[in-house]
């Protein structure tokens, strides 16, 4: 295992969220009757998120970035190891909907969780849920959908959306939540290349706005465009850097089973410097 990046950076400041020695094993029950071990998803692994931080996750299908992240706010508990989100544990079950209410999550797919045929109806669905007062849902319902650029778009059905426009509308049900942090578990992987620019947009708008944002994603372009990077293999955590550190070893990108982005083959191609990571990298060198 390799991991290039230093933690002491994090322990020193405020982490939102520690994860401790976390092994998820997802188990079967054989021939006889007995529970087994099936797969060993996540091995051993420890980090730490710092508030308002922008954190990617990549790895090779299998890797367990997926069921990591699902470990985030207590969708799925530890087999051994901890979670700790904002002092509190996940395996406390008298916390986790307070768990929850800090750590939103955004899926892949927009279809599995739209609740309600009505737009504005399905914002308001997770606030209703946690007893939020109606003036005050109306607020984060509105506030929520003008920040994904959905407001126009509040009383159309679901149903007629694009798929980009239904994963703003489940981004907008993460917002209303008012949540500290939010995962992206692939949020564009289903998108076309536009759907996939307005998805990073907004999360990048969240970030700016303060709030902590974990994306889980195969494009390594995507990657790219957070403050740190976590790679992920067999289970384990490869490696853990910045972007430019990632994007400078191609040794390293390799041996975890990736890619090496196009932009970032042009560049070395064309001699640019190391630090470039995005095209509007690109575009300020070549001017």
């Amino acid at each position: 295992m390799r991991q290039s990046f230093s933690q002491v950076r994090y322990t020193e400041i405020s982490n939102f969220i520690e994860v401790k020695n976390l092994i998820i094993d997802y188990t079967r029950v054989d021939d006889e009757g007995r529970t087994v071990l099936a797969t060993r998803a996540v091995n051993d692994v420890s980090f730490t998120v710092e508030k308002g931080s922008f954190i990617s996750v990549v790895g090779m299908n299998g890797s367990g970035k997926s069921t990591m992240a699902k470990a985030l706010n207590g969708l799925l508990l530890p087999s051994k190891g901890e979670v700790i989100v904002d002092g509190m544990s996940t395996a406390d079950e008298d916390r986790i909907w307070e768990i929850r209410s800090r750590v939103g999550m955004v899926f892949q797919n927009p279809d599995n969780q739209i609740v309600s045929s009505i737009v504005e109806d399905d914002v308001a669905f997770g606030p209703e849920n946690i007893g939020v007062p109606s003036e005050e849902i109306r607020k984060r319902v509105d506030s929520a959908l003008r920040k994904v650029d959905m407001y126009d778009c509040k009383d159309k059905g679901a149903h007629m959306l694009s798929g980009g426009q239904k994963q703003r509308i489940a981004i907008a049900g993460a917002i209303a939540m008012r949540p500290q942090c939010i995962v992206f578990d692939e949020p564009t992987a289903m998108l076309d290349p536009r759907g996939r620019k307005q998805v990073m947009e907004i999360i990048h708008e969240l970030n700016e706005d303060g709030i902590t944002c974990i994306l889980i994603t195969h494009f390594m372009e995507e990657a790219a465009q957070a403050d740190r990077v976590i790679v992920m293999k067999e289970g384990q955590i490869y490696s853990d850097t910045t972007p430019e550190e990632l994007f400078s070893d191609r040794k390293l990108i390799e041996g975890a089973g990736l890619e090496m982005p196009p932009l970032i083959d042009l560049r070395d191609r064309a001699g640019l410097p190391e630090s470039i990571t995005t095209i509007e990298d690109m575009i300020c060198q070549l001017k």
